[in-house]
């Protein structure tokens, strides 16, 4: 099985790209072959039909449709910006979404987030998940939020809180196990 984990943060210290590194290994030790990116290793302008019509697709918007493509299921890790996720995930949405085969059809995703607020993020992840249902995605059920990020973790990258641990651990297992049945279904 291949999930391709990334992050939606352009931060070098961001506590989401924590957390997808923490998702990778958790998924890596329940038997997944990760592929692990960053948004900003796919580089694409802000969407606007008259560009798909002059340039067509940018090459960074066909990357990740490739990464997707290529993969049984996506766990992506999304900062939420004024109760919204951040333009750097909207805009790739929006871009996959003009590709044909639309490769976020028939796949599956699940949604994580970590903020410092006490929220943990859900607010963005809410509006992402109706954009990949719109789409024809399958979205776990769960969703994984990590509320006051900031000191959530050990210095060797897992949560110091044993509980949220053991759910996070228990959620990445369950939705591998439900991508591989779900892939291009």
């Amino acid at each position: 099985m291949k999930i391709f984990v990334y992050s939606a943060s352009l931060r070098e210290d961001s506590v989401n790209l924590k957390l997808s590194k923490l998702i990778a290994n958790v998924a890596e030790a329940n038997g997944a072959e990760v592929d692990f990116a960053r948004i900003n290793e796919f580089d694409m302008p802000m969407y606007n039909f008259d560009d798909q019509q002059g340039s067509g697709v940018p090459a960074g918007a066909q990357a990740l449709a490739d990464r997707i493509t290529a993969a049984d299921g996506m766990i992506l890790t999304s900062p939420e910006y004024n109760w919204l996720p951040p333009a750097t995930i909207k805009n790739a949405v929006d871009w996959l979404s003009r590709m044909q085969p639309m490769p976020l059809d028939k796949k599956s995703i699940l949604l994580s987030s970590a903020t410092p607020s006490l929220v943990g993020g859900v607010r963005g992840l809410m509006s992402l998940r109706i954009a990949y249902e719109a789409l024809g995605t399958w979205v776990y059920p769960k969703m994984f939020t990590l509320a006051q990020a900031p000191g959530a973790f050990n210095e060797d990258g897992t949560l110091k809180n044993e509980d949220l641990s053991n759910m996070l651990t228990a959620m990445v297992a369950d939705y591998c196990s439900a991508a591989v049945a779900l892939n291009n279904r």
